[in-house]
């Protein structure tokens, strides 16, 4: 019989089995060193400690005053949540609603699945809906970004310093928390004990060999649970423990990599020529454009600010597009030699990509707190929503790119359903 307790790297598609693991302790792929496993002392408890301070960290946020400022005997103060209403009434919707989501929303809805997930785990019987609320998190886990508003936040009020006196409220030390709290839980979730409790771990198809490709074995590992799973003719298949569906490529990668990469450049083009923001000071009105904010800042002498926003909004989303573009083009000549430098240049555009989202954050915020009519005023610009989409779709660009085709390689001899993966390549 083949061991339980094998794993299809996601990343080169690799099978390796699994070594008995003690807390703090993790496995990683032999071939390309990704991260196949990583335990955790007590995961149910100490992730549910996480998540419920982090809800009352939130909580604590969205009740009491966020920022304030003060210029002219005329003052403001403002509400986390105004941050997104307040771009409504710009005719802002989809920012806005961009904006409610990634701080508030997600999150909320990620923390309240973990301590229901876990609560069930600890008292020994999973509350009904754990499978596909288990499913959900780590589709939720990317477009969380309270760490990165809050790095807005302080861009923000370094940008109005000057001009005003700025009051930071109780919510802003709460949501620092939060943003704290919300990073330790989902680095807390222990995926592989999870899945084991809820569902234990079928064994892994016969035949199945540790030191081989999956794909020329005709299985792959579930994306979502972990558990090896058996493909049919045409490359398909379902996961036995959690449902998900199996692909031996994720189908089309290229094509959809390529199709978003060229949005997103469309899309980036307003978004650097158009205003992103228009600041009013004594009825003077002048507009600022992205790279435009940068030169500001930098003749202002905040260089560790424009610098942030310079490599946030200009080179991360252009060394996203290029970086992906390049592997796009360089799985036509996939080979081992290159293939773990390339497969680190993917993993850190999956990283860095969310992290542009700054420049929008700093808008939502300086729109709802700089509003002291024509004596100072800030409204936001149309490139505003351009940047927005430049920055969701280069992400999707990352998450439809399938990494695994970088360690393909010519192989005459795999399947027939990887021979169509290369024809549409």
């Amino acid at each position: 019989m083949p061991p339980r307790r094998l794993r299809a790297c996601h990343e080169c598609d690799w099978v390796a089995a699994l070594p008995p693991l003690r807390p703090g302790e993790k496995a990683d792929c032999p071939r390309c060193g990704h991260t196949l496993v990583r335990r955790h002392y007590r995961a149910a408890q100490r992730s549910l400690a996480l998540a419920v301070a982090a809800l009352v960290a939130l909580a604590l946020g969205v009740s009491f005053p966020f920022v304030s400022f003060q210029v002219g005997g005329i003052g403001n103060r403002i509400e986390l949540t105004q941050t997104a209403t307040t771009l409504i009434g710009f005719h802002q919707p989809l920012v806005a609603i961009v904006v409610l989501l990634t701080i508030l929303v997600l999150p909320a809805v990620y923390l309240l699945g973990v301590i229901w997930l876990q609560s069930g785990l600890m008292r020994g019987a999973p509350w009904p809906g754990s499978r596909a609320l288990a499913r959900s998190l780590d589709h939720l886990n990317p477009w969380m970004m309270a760490d990165v508003f809050i790095i807005g936040a302080l861009v923000s009020l370094i940008k109005i310093a000057g001009m005003a006196e700025v009051q930071l409220g109780t919510a802003f030390w709460a949501f620092c928390a939060f943003a704290v709290l919300l990073l330790m839980t989902t680095q807390s979730i222990d995926g592989d004990w999870m899945w084991f409790t809820l569902a234990g771990e079928p064994r892994a198809p016969h035949g199945t060999h540790p030191g081989e490709r999956a794909a020329v074995q005709d299985i792959t590992g579930c994306p979502t649970c972990g558990l090896i799973g058996r493909l049919d003719e045409r490359g398909r298949g379902q996961c036995r423990r959690c449902g998900e569906r199996l692909r031996a490529r994720l189908p089309h990668s290229q094509q959809r990599t390529w199709a978003l990469l060229a949005a997103a450049c469309v899309m980036y083009l307003p978004a650097n020529l158009y205003p992103i923001m228009t600041t009013t000071s004594l009825g003077h009105s002048q507009p600022s454009t992205i790279i435009g904010g940068v030169v500001d800042l930098w003749q202002m002498g905040s260089w560790p600010v424009a610098s942030v926003i310079f490599v946030a909004s200009i080179l991360v989303p252009v060394g996203k597009v290029v970086a992906l573009a390049w592997l796009c083009l360089a799985v036509r000549h996939s080979d081992e030699l290159h293939a773990s430098t390339r497969t680190r240049l993917y993993r850190l555009t999956e990283l860095i990509g969310r992290w542009s989202m700054v420049d929008v954050f700093v808008v939502a915020i300086l729109v709802a707190l700089i509003r002291a009519g024509s004596l100072m005023s800030i409204t936001p610009g149309p490139a505003a929503l351009a940047f927005a989409g430049v920055v969701v779709l280069t992400m999707l660009a990352a998450m439809t790119f399938d990494p695994r085709l970088i360690w393909d390689g010519p192989d005459h001899s795999r399947p027939q359903h990887l021979e169509e993966v290369a024809h549409d390549r």
